[in-house]
């Protein structure tokens, strides 16, 4: 089955006429402007395409989606959170965390972060809708990740890691200030076994959407982000 190849203009189709096979693709073409990114968080869209190839838009069913008050956390992550080892930062060093999320990773042939991708979402930093949580050791940074915020949810979209656990503790404590801000959800994109053993489940999508339709109206949370004091002394 074709998809539709979507010109400047042309709206999104309906999320129900994404394909089963591959899972939640929609359509193709267009462009990563902010107005069409922010269109497509809105109805539950994401890119996702390699370097190369067109620009593809995607909305799998089901779901995978955290919700922050059901952030899992190990013995191992407490005790690595509680050792001080990292210090948790917002929105410091973004188009850093881009890169690191970009690099080779051992079990993938090539990033999907492309040159286009990057500088899309570094407009969309610069603009007050994407945000980072930075993990450092010291002055380095060793893990983190990106995504974006419409209203009150946050569509994750990468995060990466040079020190174990680095990702999960800014995930940590992002997700611990999503909730007392009041966000509604995490979207997760696609179900990952890493992402189910944070406490990310999996949700019908027209549930999603409803969520969406209903939290991503809502007033957006100032840029740049801080974590507040409190939580900086311990989760």
């Amino acid at each position: 089955m074709a998809i539709p190849w979507l010109g400047a203009r042309d709206p999104f189709p309906p999320v129900e006429q994404a394909l089963d096979e591959p899972n939640g693709l929609l359509a193709a073409g267009g462009d990563l402007s902010p107005e069409r990114l922010l269109d497509a968080y809105a109805h539950g869209i994401f890119p996702w395409f390699n370097d190369g190839d067109p620009v593809l838009w995607w909305s799998p069913e089901p779901r995978m989606v955290l919700l922050p008050s059901e952030l899992h956390l190990s013995r191992s992550l407490r005790k690595t959170i509680r050792s001080g080892a990292f210090t948790v930062t917002f929105d410091r060093a973004f188009e850093d965390v881009v890169e690191g999320c970009a690099a080779p990773r051992s079990n993938q042939d090539g990033t999907w972060i492309t040159g286009q991708m990057k500088r899309a979402y570094s407009e969309l930093a610069r603009l007050g809708f994407a945000h980072s949580a930075e993990a450092w050791e010291a002055t380095e940074l060793v893990g983190g990740l990106y995504g974006v915020a419409l209203g009150r949810v946050f569509y994750g979209e990468s995060m990466f890691s040079r020190r174990s656990n680095g990702s999960k503790v800014a995930l940590a404590y992002l997700a611990r200030q999503l909730e007392r801000w009041g966000f509604a959800l995490i979207d997760c994109q696609m179900s990952t076994e890493h992402l189910a053993s944070l406490g990310a489940r999996e949700i019908p999508r027209r549930h999603f959407l409803r969520t969406v339709r209903a939290a991503a109206v809502k007033e957006q949370v100032p840029a740049p982000w801080a974590i507040d004091a409190d939580l900086m002394s311990g989760l």
